[in-house]
């Protein structure tokens, strides 16, 4: 693991980059924390504090109310609220002491420090600077070594956690169930939070998105998908499987199945520096439109089959996102608005890959009744072959990959399919 002397090289450099990158005229730039949440109507109680990722990346702390100012000509002053002793007595924060750290200074200073100079604000603020949010953006793309190893650790956890579950899948078992099992893992394996909200969802549960696990039990036939990850010092694994309950695929999941995981490994395949995300987008959608022909659901050649948005009403989103620093890291720059590409999705960012940087590779194909009402007609969808198939649910693989000098690494290889 990398010590404090790595970290420390690792935030000058960072700073360093972001500096160069920013041109705040005669201002003085704030990096706010943000400040805890309270829990409404629950006394005392707040919900567990994320400093935003704008101030993580440039402090490695994770405390309320803390302020990272930059001075052009003056450079860099961190501003902490100080460690009181009360804190102490209820929180026992490791490794901490009454104040701030060594070559920090209390909050309290910050307006005098200030001295009425004019300000721009990143971070946890409503008043967040495009300009400057931008570069940071691109400087926070390309990961170091010790964002890698932090995302590394995430990903051992998260492979324990999903070797745990795969041997309790079985019918009878609710969705809830293995939740808690595998976030247990996470946890007991070297994570220290989740990436995200947990989903597992067996049966028709699984061609929603984004669904939380229910006290539903599984059934035999079902296929179960979970999408999970372990988090690591704010770093992220997000990893999906899906999984036959009871026993083998039958013929049309395996059909479905065999499809999302071939086009997966098409779009990985084509990871490298300088390839555009959309075309990557497209390398899964052709596999899937040959799979969905095979599966008598679509008609006609696949590429038009794509550009038409045929294939789209059965893999909705994007393939993938950047991941990092939480578990949509660094996304979009406010100038890198680009018109969605004729029959895709709308991707969360679209831009060209880059080496260094940590993408997700998600492609799926679902079931979606009212996707799908809304596009009854089409000459292009067999409606019969679609009829027969709405309570199938869907099937999602995902990887996360990081993009090399030729090619790109996957960081997950090591959780089985």
């Amino acid at each position: 693991m990398r010590g404090t002397e790595d970290i420390a090289q690792a935030l000058a450099r960072r700073r360093e980059a972001a500096a160069g990158a920013w041109d705040p005229g005669d201002a003085v730039v704030l990096v706010q924390a943000g400040d805890e949440l309270p829990v409404p109507g629950r006394g005392d109680r707040a919900y567990p504090f994320r400093a935003h990722a704008e101030y993580l990346y440039l402090t490695d702390r994770e405390r309320p109310g803390g302020v990272l100012a930059f001075a052009p000509g003056e450079g860099w002053v961190d501003f902490v609220a100080p460690v009181t002793a009360e804190e102490l007595l209820w929180s026992g924060l490791e490794g901490d002491r009454e104040g701030v750290p060594d070559g920090a200074r209390p909050l309290g200073e910050l307006e005098a420090w200030l001295g009425g100079r004019p300000v721009r604000r990143l971070g946890a603020t409503a008043e967040a600077d495009d300009a400057l949010r931008d570069a940071l953006i691109r400087v926070r793309r390309p990961k170091d070594e010790v964002e890698l190893e932090r995302m590394r650790r995430a990903t051992e956890a998260t492979r324990a956690g999903f070797a745990e579950l795969a041997g309790l899948v079985a019918p009878g078992r609710t969705e809830r169930e293995l939740q808690v099992a595998l976030e247990a893992a996470f946890l007991r394996s070297g994570g220290d939070f989740l990436a995200f909200e947990t989903i597992a969802a067996a049966g028709d549960h699984s061609a929603v998105l984004h669904f939380s696990p229910t006290h539903r039990a599984l059934r035999a036939g079902d296929l179960l998908l979970v999408d999970a990850g372990a988090e690591y010092r704010g770093y992220a694994s997000d990893v999906t499987r899906t999984y036959p309950v009871g026993g083998e695929l039958d013929a049309r999941q395996r059909l479905v199945w065999d499809t999302v995981r071939r086009a997966g490994e098409a779009a990985i395949a084509a990871c490298a520096p300088g390839v555009e995300w959309r075309d990557v987008h497209r390398m899964a959608a052709l596999v899937v439109a040959d799979g969905l022909i095979e599966l008598g659901v679509l008609r006609g050649a696949p590429e038009s089959l794509v550009e038409s948005g045929a294939v789209t009403l059965f893999f909705p989103h994007g393939v993938g996102h950047m991941v990092g620093l939480g578990v949509r890291d660094a996304g979009a720059a406010s100038d890198e608005r680009r018109e969605p590409a004729p029959g895709l999705p709308k991707l969360r960012v679209d831009i060209p890959l880059a080496a260094r940087e940590a993408w997700t590779v998600e492609p799926g194909i679902y079931f979606v009744a009212p996707l799908l009402a809304g596009a009854r007609g089409r000459g292009d969808v067999v409606w019969s072959r679609v009829d027969e198939l709405l309570g199938f649910g869907g099937v999602r693989i995902e990887q996360d990959v990081l993009v090399t000098d030729g090619g790109c690494e996957v960081l997950t290889a090591a959780i089985p399919l």
